[in-house]
């Protein structure tokens, strides 16, 4: 006997209109039950409670099963989103050529002897950041004993440390002894120095032998305002002159603008360590680090090799 078995229709799902109309009652407040779909003949089922949907800014029902919904807001207090203003990159100042002096008439001293080469440059650089010059072998000489006291050389004679030491406690420092690795990043910072402190620097010259001052220089640029300058001209003071040297040259001038290549010819790295400087070999400066009173430091000192001295 063949038996028909009669299949209970499943309860369809509700239709997305239903689903439409469910969520419109439920943000018009009504807290009710809605009967499923009537066509499918199912039970009624409740809908899903709100508090699913929080994390996007709807209320969640409160204990009686109402949900207090607030009003639309209107237009104008919608706020409306502007643009932010795109970023600007601001451009850099045009460079110009620029020129800068230290030295004034009866600011240069010649060496008294052919070992008070440091004595002179001391000599100088006082009388370039003093309103008074001098220019006696006196005081010249006592210049070069003071620094010769502060180099601790072996060989009796005044070096670089003992230079920048005597500077310092002449009063007229800071200044520190540096090495930078190539010439024309020796030339900026001594650029840069001189500009931003109104002091000269100190050239360490032959390999560490000899000693002449920078008071001035040429450059395409401001140092002040850009960080690599290109340093056409230097102004040095050579307390050598009118001697010079057969080994490495002519001195200069006193005052006298050389280009970096006649410069390079006597200006060159420093790689001897018969005499512990303190520093790595490099283009070594006797360099002033801090501003006069009122002006702005140079702020660039961390990039240097440096001794203490």
């Amino acid at each position: 006997m063949t038996t028909t078995r009669h299949r209970t229709p499943a309860p369809r799902r509700p239709t997305a209109t239903l689903v439409a109309l469910l969520l419109a009652l439920a943000v018009a407040g009504c807290g009710a039950a809605v009967s499923a779909d009537a066509e499918g003949g199912g039970s009624s089922a409740p809908i899903p409670s709100l508090g699913a949907v929080q994390s996007i800014g709807l209320p969640s029902p409160s204990a009686s099963g109402s949900t207090a919904v607030a009003a639309d807001p209107s237009p104008s207090a919608i706020a409306t989103a502007k643009p932010l203003p795109s970023a600007t990159a601001t451009p850099e100042p045009r460079r110009k050529p620029f020129a800068m002096n230290l030295y004034r008439r009866g600011d240069y001293v010649a060496q008294y002897t052919f070992e008070w080469c440091v004595g002179a440059s001391l000599q100088m650089a006082l009388n370039m950041t003093r309103a008074k010059d001098d220019m006696s072998r006196a005081h010249q000489k006592e210049l070069w004993e003071m620094a010769q006291a502060r180099s601790s050389s072996p060989f009796g004679g005044a070096n670089p440390r003992g230079w920048t030491a005597a500077l310092n406690d002449l009063g007229i420092g800071p200044y520190v002894l540096v090495s930078l690795p190539t010439f024309d990043e020796a030339l900026q910072v001594a650029a840069t120095a001189i500009r931003t402190t109104k002091r000269p620097v100190g050239l360490v010259m032959w390999r560490g032998r000899h000693a002449w001052v920078m008071s001035g220089f040429e450059s395409v640029g401001d140092p002040a305002v850009h960080d690599d300058v290109a340093v056409t001209g230097v102004r040095v003071l050579d307390p050598l002159y009118p001697h010079g040297s057969k080994a490495w040259g002519p001195s200069p001038k006193p005052n006298t603008l050389i280009d970096p290549a006649t410069l390079a010819k006597q200006y060159v790295i420093r790689d001897s360590f018969r005499v512990d400087l303190g520093v790595p070999p490099g283009y070594l400066l006797v360099l002033p680090t801090s501003a006069a009173p009122g002006e702005p430091a140079t702020g660039r000192i961390d990039r240097w090799h440096f001794a203490s001295t």
